[in-house]
Parts: structure tokens; sequence; C-alpha cells
């Protein structure tokens, strides 16, 4: 016979085989259950919080990035491409046509350059301090005095 198969059997305990190990079965089963419930409770009451600040976080990176790059495109345009200001004989001006081909050439590059940083941004780290937890559950308590 090969040598893998003369190991020894795992000898499993039987825990059900007298009473004392039945008391420790149910108290490793309370304290499981007890943790389990504790860690749910826990990321309900921070998962509000977190989602805020996901939020908040995207929407600034966001404004950030339109912003910047906004800026850098209309750099390389003038608004006297944009739109031509007709006028009369004496001077007043008459009508603004506005130029739509590079309107729509500065729109789209926004649009694809925002997206390109966004893309490059990747992964952002979000932490939550332990003492916001807390005071939101403090705060969010209704209180009575009498």
């Amino acid at each position: 016979m090969p040598k893998i198969y003369s190991r020894t059997k795992i000898q499993i305990p039987n825990i059900f085989a007298n009473v004392k190990n039945k008391r420790k079965l149910a108290m490793i089963t309370i304290f499981i259950t007890a943790i389990v419930i504790s860690a749910k409770v826990m990321l309900d009451a921070v998962n509000p919080i977190f989602d805020t600040l996901c939020e908040n976080e995207a929407k600034s990176l966001a404004t950030i990035i339109s912003n910047e790059q906004a800026t850098n495109v209309m750099t390389e345009h003038s608004y006297d491409e944009l739109f031509t200001v007709e006028k009369d004989t004496n001077g007043n001006v008459t009508m603004i046509k506005s130029n739509v081909i590079p309107i729509n050439e500065i729109i789209s590059d926004v649009a694809i350059k925002i997206q390109e940083e966004i893309n490059k941004q990747g992964r952002q780290d979000i932490e939550i301090a332990v003492r916001k937890f807390y005071r939101y559950q403090i705060i969010s308590r209704k209180r009575t005095w009498y």
C-alpha cells in the first residue's frame, strides 16, 4: 500500500458526548451570535456616515476636476472665435451670432478631458474617525429633560 494511505485518521472529538461539552457548545454559540449581532449593529450605524463621506468626496473631486479641465480647454480658445458680432453703419450692435462648431468642440473637449482625469484618479481612500461615529450617535438620540 502506498505511504500516503498509511496516515492515521484525524480524530474529531464528539462534542455532544456529555453535558459539559453541550454547555461549552451553547456558550460558544451565544458568544459567536453576540459578535455577529454587534458587528451588524456597528456596520448599520457606520454605513450612513460612510455613504455621506463618499458622496461628498466624489462631488468635491468632480467639481475640482471639471473646473480645472474647463480652464485648461478655454485657455486654448478665445471668445472672438465663439461669437460673431454684426453692427450696422452707425456702429450699433444688430446681432450676435454664435459659432456652433467651436462651441461644440469646446463642450466635447471638456467632457472628454474630465472623464480622462476621473479615470486617472483610481481608488480613493476614505477614513471614518471613531469620534464622528460617537458624535452622530449622541446627537441622534432624542433626550427629554424633566
